[in-house]
């Protein structure tokens, strides 16, 4: 099926919105950009008028209004939306919208119902499970009576005090609940049964659903991912590697990712680390033929220091740390990888073109994301302006960011505070470390506030957390 013909609207805007357009033009779509009032100064929509020309630009009121970006694409003549990553990128409703509307358009992404069956953490575990994937031990579906709840949580502290943990800890969330919400630990039985009904209560007042989650607390664990690609027919999928995402701020967000997830020929493990990573490997590529997974997906694991893996999620979208993984990859021996360019040529309905067999990789990458925030003070985002970003172009560093390098650059407060994304390839752990350290050392980066303070980023922390890079 040729891809010729289409016209992708991107959803989305700054860093993804630009590596959006690139790969559209790579392949030479057309594509409609969006932008909004208050990113009015972003670099991508400088992108987008080099490579699409003025005509490709549409101002919008917000991101996520479907309705504003549906008449935009209407207006526009486009064939097919691409969500980039965060606003609608996993809502398996807008996906549904998309290709059922009287003029209907291809979603860049999984089919909807792929990404609402895999959305339901409730379900994603239980199809772990039938197909022997390991969880997050504890329930695998919402729990409404208490002597059940009770009995599960007795065999979950049982459990971890036979894997020697010696503070055994039992998660209660509320099954309907979301970002954080109803959702609290306890350490023993008796503060058990507070917390659940409390939790109970909460859930009930707050989503109109009593049913709660009953899980293992995991503690010390590495974070890591396997990155999954599979075209339309969701019958081939073939894996990109792994990735490691333990370096995080103390919210969860993610700051530095490698690829691979382990390096066991260059660090010594308690455990079997290249089976650890095969085994993930093929449990989630297990997962993917059995729902006939259809684009571009990440699962994600949590890791214990046994080297126990448990399937944390599926992530049914482009990730920030795409570009880490295809930085080690080649495809029959070709190392211009870009997987942002794969699912749009898969979306549009071209087959895989490749096995398992013909994707190598080499080498170990870093990505380091660079974000204006005061790591010092609770990573509190900085907001001000942006007079300096220079850096010294290498053939082993690949740079994305929608911040304009030939002009100040005043950070929007109602958007997230990423600036830029730095990728560094080593041909091995050493040398991609040497180089993220000399890079980021390199890096001028520099600004104002209001008051006319300097600027605080995450460099310093990044470059300090840099040195026991995949360690465990």
């Amino acid at each position: 099926m040729s891809i010729e013909g289409n016209k992708v609207l991107i959803a989305n805007r700054g860093e993804i919105a630009v590596r959006i357009m690139e790969a559209c033009h790579d392949l030479g779509l057309p594509f409609v950009a969006l932008y909004t009032n208050e990113d009015r100064d972003s670099g991508h929509i400088d992108v987008a008028r080099k490579l699409g020309g003025e005509k490709s630009l549409y101002r919008i009121q917000n991101y996520l209004d479907a309705g504003d970006i549906l008449s935009v694409a209407d207006e526009a003549g486009a064939t097919a939306i691409h969500p980039g990553y965060g606003f609608f990128s996993e809502n398996y409703r807008f996906a549904r919208r998309v290709v059922e509307r009287d003029r209907p358009m291809t979603f860049i992404g999984p089919s909807w119902n792929v990404i609402q069956e895999l959305g339901d953490k409730i379900n994603t575990k239980r199809l772990a499970r039938k197909l022997g994937v390991p969880t997050v031990p504890g329930s695998d579906r919402a729990i409404y009576d208490e002597l059940e709840a009770e009995a599960i949580a007795e065999s979950l502290f049982e459990f971890q005090e036979q894997m020697g943990i010696k503070r055994p800890v039992v998660l209660v969330k509320a099954s309907a609940g979301g970002g954080g919400m109803g959702i609290d630990e306890c350490e023993d039985m008796a503060r058990f049964r507070q917390t659940y009904r409390r939790i109970r209560n909460f859930s009930l007042r707050t989503f109109n659903d009593e049913g709660i989650l009953i899980e293992q607390r995991v503690f010390n664990f590495n974070h890591l991912e396997v990155q999954i690609v599979s075209d339309r027919s969701g019958t081939n999928p073939v894996h990109f590697g792994t990735r490691n995402c333990s370096v995080q701020s103390p919210g969860l967000q993610k700051r530095i990712e490698v690829a691979p997830g382990f390096c066991p020929e260059d660090l010594n493990y308690t455990f079997d680390a290249q089976k650890l990573l095969d085994d993930i490997t093929e449990y989630s590529l297990s997962i993917a033929r059995e729902i006939k997974y259809d684009n571009v997906g990440t699962w994600e694991w949590i890791v214990t220091p046994q080297g126990e893996p448990f399937l944390m999620e599926v992530n049914t979208r482009i990730q920030v740390e795409n570009g880490v993984s295809a930085d080690i990859a080649k495809v029959k021996g070709n190392p211009d990888v870009n997987l942002i360019r794969e699912q749009i040529r898969i979306g549009l309905g071209e087959d895989l073109g490749y096995t398992q067999d013909d994707v190598t990789f080499d080498g170990v990458s870093i990505e380091y994301r660079l974000i204006a925030e005061d790591t010092d003070n609770g990573f509190t985002p900085w907001v001000g302006k942006i007079e300096e970003l220079a850096l010294t172009n290498q053939e082993w560093v690949k740079f994305h960011s929608h911040v304009p390098q030939d002009r100040p650059y005043q950070i929007p407060t109602e958007y997230d505070p990423n600036l830029a994304l730095a990728i560094i390839w080593g041909k091995d752990l050493k040398e991609a470390k040497e180089r993220g350290v000399a890079f980021l050392n390199d890096l001028r980066l520099n600004g104002i506030d209001s008051s006319g303070l300097a600027m605080k980023s995450n460099i310093p922390f990044l470059i300090e957390k840099t040195e026991n890079l995949l360690e465990f």
